[in-house]
């Protein structure tokens, strides 16, 4: 795990499953395996909450090698038509691998005002809401 904190992000810590960051705009939260290498994340779920309004957000994210993984498995088991798409609700695509680079891209997304475009807004009840 890197000490140093990247551009934006205040503190980070491991709560269990849970591990967070927070920025001075939001509290990323994702759910990380008891061995999952941080720098090596290519598939996980992020639930994002504002720190101006409360609202909560989600995606789930891949990078782009994920995505071929997981097609190359269905070209080997039928599902997804023989591996020919590859689909999730609330995918967003990254190149790089890693939590810093995921939160560097949620950074991004908000400064050019795509944020509410790309993740799910999701209600208190853990429901997906309207945006």
């Amino acid at each position: 795990m890197t000490n140093a904190l990247s551009p934006g992000v205040v503190e980070r810590v491991r709560d269990g499953p849970w591990y967070r960051v927070r920025t001075d705009r939001f509290e990323a939260s994702f759910v990380l395996g008891a061995d999952e290498v941080l720098e090596d994340v290519c598939n996980i779920d992020v639930e994002v909450r504002m720190s101006a309004d409360g609202s909560r957000w989600t995606a789930t994210v891949f990078t782009l090698d994920e995505v071929q993984r997981l097609m190359e498995k269905g070209s080997r088991t039928g599902e997804d038509l023989g591996g020919r798409y590859f689909w999730c609700y609330d995918g967003l695509i990254v190149r790089d691998p890693g939590i810093d680079n995921i939160i560097e891209v949620l950074i991004g997304l908000l400064d050019e005002g795509d944020f509410w475009q790309i993740l799910q807004r999701i209600d208190d009840e853990g429901n997906l809401g309207e945006a």
